[in-house]
């Protein structure tokens, strides 16, 4: 007679942490970005051997490569959107935009180029899509604009608005 198979082991260790100012908790002298609107509350960490989980009220809110280094910083551009959006200025030089999608950084080139103190608030207009249509369909759109020439935030939305199927 063969035992039912038991649900696979979740081994990791939990650690509670709080969250700073800047969205950033830190695990074993590193630090790692978690939605702004977790900003100066309490999370649970899940460490994993190969990556760590951001748990706050019973949800995984963010999910890290672990760093094995010390005094190493990782960031998910997403987590900052809520932000950029009343700070349009963190876009220049914001460390966590660093990391962003190649065709959103020619889109934020040529905004800064074209429109130069309006920029970086079109940018944010833009970012501030991915959480509705999410990131590929944001991505999709940008590069279509790219190609037309016509940049603008409406001009994305109405290509999201084209993408998207109907309803």
């Amino acid at each position: 007679y063969w035992m039912p198979m038991p649900t696979p082991f979740d081994g990791y260790v939990e650690v509670l942490a709080r969250v700073s100012s800047t969205c950033l908790v830190t695990v074993q002298r590193n630090r790692y970005s978690v939605p702004c609107h977790l900003a100066n509350q309490k999370v649970a960490i899940h460490l994993y051997p190969a990556r760590i989980e951001v748990s706050a009220e019973n949800a995984i809110v963010a999910c890290h490569t672990r760093l094995l280094e010390r005094d190493q910083v990782s960031y998910d551009w997403q987590h900052y959107i809520p932000l950029i959006e009343k700070k349009p200025g963190a876009l220049r030089n914001g460390a966590p935009f660093a990391d962003m999608p190649a065709p959103f950084v020619k889109l934020q080139t040529a905004l800064r180029r074209r429109e130069r103190q309006q920029g970086d608030r079109t940018m944010a207009r833009v970012l501030a899509a991915v959480p509705a249509h999410g990131l590929e369909a944001v991505l999709v759109a940008v590069e279509l604009v790219l190609e037309s020439g016509v940049l603008s935030v409406e001009h994305v939305i109405n290509v999201l608005a084209r993408l998207s199927p109907s309803q």
